[in-house]
């Protein structure tokens, strides 16, 4: 448009346009997400020239779908790592995976082929814990059960040199009790990889309580390195981006009991901008995972409300893309989701068993009820300090989880929707006998905010 008008209005035309975009909501999200991702990468007590560790080699400890995915950030930026397995039939199929990722890569022109051979050929593979002992950082990367880990950790503390940092890719348990496996918990810290670990920007770095000052300033500049955007974590069940989802996926359980489907909660959600909603998500990540925290949730926090219908889904053995079934039917080798009969059957005998009669949900409602799950467990984590600052909280859900990018994260969509209208949804929802009416109480640093007319940003 401005070029076709006379080059004094054709200014005054791109001055207009641009000032009423700069105001948009979208504009301030992007402005956001700038000053966020700087943000993210102090620590305020840890100072700009904190003497760092030297890292220079690598080892992953389990060559499955994380080891493999954490090995190829390190291969890429011309890191050397050394994988360790107890079998070598795991070795082999774990090396066959990295192969596959790169050859995939070399085909569709992304990467060259001597790079490709370049950083095979910093890659090696062991059985045995004395061949990764000078190693200047160790990943865990076990299946996530503390008496594993337990194991694991036992085991580096008596053959790893002194100053290695040891690290675990735990995406719930607890940090310390990891470090107190060890008689140097000052060098233990989390590194939480999202999967698939080689793509995913998001790096939980889980600061323990005995973590030194070092290992947390050479961490941070080792994320840079590979490229990831790290983001800070105290110790707590799930952390922050985890223990946020689990509100979010409960939400997403009470809503099919409801009246819903999976796919009209998961369409919802995307529309909202989503990469993929709560249930597309469980397929992609397993839904046994899911099954298997629910379990200990049942024993530890009895309390806690769940719909029984993840259940049910993993009872059928649906669990996920990996299997070709989920909350969704998979094709091999696409992950096109095709709504399946059997789970909706399923959802519908489940709500007669509860003697629950389906009303008609609206998209506001889904949505609201899960972004604003989100924010509330948000504002517990930053009252506890689990998270230094509310911008922290939107970077992992931006890197980490497909919250659109032009909304800024949970917790700026809160600021401009409106505290106070925040809070006023969740006491529509706390009203709601299927709801879990006690997770709807605002917390209180989000009822101080809206009370006092401020926000989180």
């Amino acid at each position: 448009m401005a070029t076709k008008l006379k080059f004094d209005d054709g200014m005054n035309y791109e001055r207009e346009t641009f000032m009423n975009l700069m105001l948009t909501p979208e504009s301030r999200a992007l402005r956001h997400l700038f000053i966020s991702q700087r943000a993210a990468s102090k620590i305020e007590d840890v100072p700009s020239d904190t003497p760092q560790r030297n890292i220079g080699s690598i080892a992953v400890i389990g060559a499955g779908t994380m080891g493999g995915g954490i090995s190829m950030n390190f291969l890429n930026a011309g890191i050397p790592v050394k994988i360790l397995e107890t079998k070598q039939e795991a070795l082999d199929r774990g090396l066959t995976v990295i192969k596959k990722n790169y050859e995939s890569q070399v085909k569709r022109g992304k990467l060259k082929e001597d790079k490709y051979q370049q950083r095979m050929s910093l890659l090696s593979t062991t059985l045995s814990y004395d061949d990764i002992k000078d190693a200047d950082l160790v990943i865990e990367a076990v299946f996530e059960e503390m008496g594993v880990k337990q194991q694991v950790f036992e085991k580096l503390d008596q053959v790893m040199k002194k100053g290695a940092i040891l690290a675990s890719n735990t995406s719930t348990l607890d940090v310390n009790q990891i470090a107190s496996f060890t008689k140097r918990p000052q060098d233990v810290v989390g590194l939480h990889f999202f999967s698939p670990a080689n793509v995913m920007k998001l790096l939980e770095v889980v600061r323990g309580e005995k973590t030194a000052k070092d290992v947390m300033a050479t961490v941070m500049s080792v994320a840079k390195k590979i490229k990831k955007t790290a983001v800070v974590s105290g110790v707590c069940d799930g952390f922050i981006g985890n223990r946020m989802i689990e509100q979010y996926g409960r939400q997403g359980g009470f809503l099919l009991e409801e009246g819903c489907t999976p796919q009209q909660v998961d369409k919802a959600i995307e529309k909202f901008g989503f990469a993929m909603g709560p249930f597309r998500m469980g397929d992609l990540a397993g839904n046994d995972i899911g099954w298997a925290i629910r379990k200990r949730r049942y024993v530890e926090k009895s309390n806690m409300k769940y719909s029984k219908t993840a259940d049910l889904l993993c009872e059928m053995g649906r669990f996920g893309q990996k299997v070709g079934k989920g909350w969704y039917d998979y094709q091999e080798g696409k992950r096109d989701a095709i709504p399946n009969k059997e789970v909706e059957d399923m959802v519908v005998n489940h709500r007669k068993t509860m003697g629950i009669t389906a009303r008609k949900i609206s998209d506001e409602e889904i949505v609201q009820r899960l972004v604003f799950s989100l924010v509330n467990e948000a504002a517990h984590i930053l009252e506890e300090g689990i998270a230094a600052r509310a911008s922290d909280i939107d970077m992992v859900y931006i890197t980490g989880y497909g919250f659109p990018i032009y909304r800024g994260g949970p917790m700026l969509y809160a600021d401009q929707f409106g505290l106070f209208n925040v809070i006023q949804a969740m006491q529509r929802f706390a009203r709601n006998p299927l709801d879990d009416a006690s997770f709807w109480k605002p917390a209180p640093l989000l009822a101080k905010l809206a009370a006092e007319g401020k926000t989180f940003n």
